[in-house]
């Protein structure tokens, strides 16, 4: 049940989300974590102070060296930061065209710092989107990629409904940047729509549930579970991880990604 998933994001020297919170995850859920890191960010709790990109060569070095010799059952994109970036992946992915590709349009970090340049929004868009076979936004993303206010279950749909039309073989709509004590997420497929609801979870151990999310879909999809079932242990997994959380930091803490093996103690 291993599962082999290729990840091309940024890395966080918290620990908490991009590239670290993606090997964690893929880890504890039995998979196999392979990584192209596209850029080295100075960040903690309480956010983002310097982003370093990779050089391009070096990004698409790192992921033909993993597919050529360990190959992968799926690729996950986080943080890409550039439209250089975006097309360098974008030009990975239609050369290894048969590995899915789990999306998460990396935008904007827990702290408000922005992960992606401005013009970085249209490529995301037209170039990445297309070739998503999952796309997993929340809402702030959803509502850039597809220029749609989204602040409720039917602006949901209707963003997520866009987002196929643009290309998506199918999108995961995030929903707890939404108002309500109950947040709902919305998987759209051509074969229709699936609620996944649970109680909102107060707590500002939050940082990294996005990159934690897609890479948990992507390894489930990579362990050949069908795509209600790898978003449905996904969404559980996450669940349980800010649940458990560690406590650390004086911003937005870390998951507790570990917790299959043992909870750690606050």
């Amino acid at each position: 049940m291993t599962g082999r998933v290729l990840i091309i994001a940024g890395s966080d020297s918290g620990g908490g989300a991009g590239i670290q919170a993606d090997i964690k995850t893929v880890t504890a859920l039995g998979g196999f974590a392979m990584t192209a890191v596209t850029a080295i960010t100075v960040q903690n709790t309480l956010g983002v102070t310097g982003i370093h990109p990779i050089p391009l060569e070096i990004v698409t070095a790192q992921a033909r060296s993993v597919l050529d010799d360990l190959g992968a059952d799926t690729i996950k994109t986080g943080m890409l930061g550039t439209v250089q970036m975006v097309e360098t992946v974008c030009a990975l992915l239609d050369g290894y065209a048969a590995i899915p590709a789990i999306i998460d349009p990396v935008m904007i970090a827990k702290g408000g710092h922005p992960l992606l340049e401005a013009r970085g929004i249209a490529a995301i868009r037209d170039l990445l989107v297309p070739r998503a076979a999952l796309l997993t936004p929340n809402a702030p993303e959803a509502a850039a990629l597809t220029g749609l206010s989204v602040e409720t279950l039917d602006d949901l749909r209707r963003a997520g409904e866009a987002l196929m039309a643009l290309g998506a073989r199918a999108v995961l709509m995030k929903g707890g940047h939404l108002q309500g004590d109950l947040v709902t997420d919305l998987l759209l497929t051509p074969d229709g729509e699936t609620l996944l609801q649970g109680p909102r979870i107060d707590s500002r151990h939050t940082h990294g549930t996005g990159c934690t999310l897609a890479s948990a879909c992507a390894t489930g999809l990579a362990q050949a579970m069908s795509l209600p079932e790898a978003v449905s242990r996904a969404r559980a997994y996450v669940i349980k991880a800010i649940e458990t959380a560690p406590g650390l930091g004086s911003g937005h803490g870390p998951l507790n990604h570990g917790w299959p093996f043992g909870r750690l103690e606050p």
